[in-house]
């Protein structure tokens, strides 16, 4: 009871509180903005949150994960544009009914079922947090080896891009985090004469490059780009029949949502686009989706809000990103001193109980700042890219720089920012590239760890039943794009 209040006090401290409210009107702007992300604004704020309380810092990250998730939808509804790419599916039915001239009950029902899915979410990662974090303390390195096989093998099952593409990004990320000194044999490895890399490559300026810089070079493409624009905008919450009408799909969708979440690599996006599907699949109107259907709003905004309580289970029982933006969580707290897992919850579990109140306030203050301010925040939408994107290039140099005070870390985040774009040109995302990138360390040195244990014998590995569930997992996730794509050719092929 003991660290339940601790935990509840540091999320309720004025400062704290004062950081979370902060953090969701960010969020909420970021998601806004069409381009922008709470990856990104998280990315843009890691560094200047070196300063604060380890608590203070990733109590303020939380809420704007959550906030930025739906403040994407606030675009998607209103102008066909996606702040976020959660946010897509929620364009399907939502702009639909603004064009209508139901706006403000569309903006109602995506931010009602969001805070529902989030708040909902926020339950299974109060419970299920330490109760992981307790099975993992019985993990061994060969365990954690495989876990961490197991959570790269899932990029494959990512939605939205080429699986062989984010294996090749999630590749790539492992083979940056073996830059520097290797721990074991104290040999340097790919610094190219660079002193600054003997220590590895930092996590920040490669995090502000691949989000900040890169956005900005594809969007500079997109400069000129006009958009319809929803004028009259009135906010209102969701009737009786409407609430009627999406309860079901709601709490279907918050435990899809969820589910998704915790899985490693998953995250919001996914959660998002299987929540409309299958709120699609279970309507009696299903002929209606895509003219503006309360359903086609609620699924996914149930589904991505909920995503992120789910996504924060592994990352901090197992210190396993559950998504792209908490693998940017992930490195703030071990940029802050802490190393994610069993440990940190047995020996700080007021910790999670501070995350979870932090992520609750910003669910309920992004309800009241949504339906209050999204009139503001579509205006928002109104600057001009040619201002916007110099600003964001100026606090990713910044931000770069300050981290360690070195010029070293914004060449570093420029070569990042060129690598993302012309990545993000054929087809490769950022979000694996990180993935790769966090999870590497840990795949070098459990498996360093494993074969000292071993005695370099690699089938030895196979002999604790946990590491060949999670390699049979792995397996399962390398191949299961291919087994869907060839039962959905099979449905297609069947007869009505």
């Amino acid at each position: 009871m003991e660290p339940i209040l601790e935990g509840l006090g540091l999320a309720f401290s004025l400062y704290n509180m004062a950081l979370v409210i902060a953090g969701v009107l960010i969020g909420v702007l970021f998601g806004a903005l069409p381009g922008l992300s709470s990856p990104l604004a998280i990315a843009l704020l890691l560094p200047f949150t070196i300063m604060l309380e380890p608590v203070s810092a990733i109590c303020m990250m939380a809420a704007l994960y959550c906030a930025g998730t739906f403040g994407g939808s606030i675009t998607a509804i209103l102008i066909n544009a996606p702040g976020a790419p959660p946010a897509v599916a929620t364009a399907f039915d939502g702009y639909p009914m603004a064009r209508r001239g139901e706006a403000g009950r569309a903006l109602g029902l995506a931010a009602v079922s969001s805070v529902t899915g989030g708040l909902l979410s926020l339950v299974v990662f109060i419970v299920a947090t330490p109760l992981l974090a307790e099975v993992a303390v019985s993990f061994r390195p060969p365990e954690y080896f495989a876990l961490t096989v197991f959570a790269l093998s899932m990029l494959a099952s990512i939605s939205g891009r080429s699986s062989l593409r984010n294996l090749i990004a999630g590749g790539v990320g492992v083979l940056i985090s073996t830059v520097g000194t290797h721990l074991g044999t104290g040999i340097e490895r790919f610094t190219f004469g660079f002193h600054e890399l003997t220590e590895g490559v930092e996590f920040v300026p490669v995090l502000i490059g691949l989000f900040a810089v890169s956005e900005m070079l594809v969007q500079s493409q997109t400069a000129d780009m006009a958009l319809e624009r929803i004028k009259s905008v009135v906010v209102k919450l969701p009737s009786r029949e409407d609430i009627r009408r999406v309860a079901g799909t709601v709490l279907r969708s918050s435990g899809i949502g969820t589910f998704i979440g915790i899985l490693p690599a998953e995250g919001s996006t996914v959660a998002a686009i299987i929540g409309y599907n299958e709120a699609k699949r279970w309507s009696r109107r299903k002929h209606e989706f895509g003219t503006g259907v309360p359903e086609g709003i609620a699924g996914p905004e149930a589904a991505n809000n909920a995503a992120t309580g789910g996504a924060m289970v592994p990352t901090l029982a197992l210190g396993i990103p559950g998504s792209g933006t908490t693998a940017l969580i992930l490195a703030a707290l071990i940029a802050h001193g802490f190393r994610p897992g069993p440990y940190l919850i047995q020996e700080t579990p007021e910790f999670i109980y501070a995350i979870f109140g932090a992520m609750a306030v910003g669910n309920v203050a992004f309800l009241v700042i949504g339906l209050v301010g999204a009139k503001l925040f579509a205006r928002i939408t109104l600057i001009p890219r040619t201002f916007l994107w110099p600003m964001v290039f100026g606090f990713s140099v910044i931000g770069a720089y300050s981290l360690s005070g070195s010029f070293f870390d914004v060449w570093v985040m420029l070569v990042a920012g060129a690598v993302g774009f012309i990545m993000r040109r054929h087809g490769f995302g950022a979000a694996p590239l990180v993935m790769g990138l966090i999870l590497g360390r840990m795949l070098e040195e459990t498996l360093s760890q494993s074969m000292i244990m071993y005695d370099n014998d690699w089938l030895r590995l196979l002999e604790s039943p946990i590491v060949c569930g999670f390699f049979a997992m792995a397996v399962l996730g390398l191949t299961w794009p291919a087994i869907a794509a060839r039962m959905a050719a099979r449905r297609s092929r069947d007869p009505e």
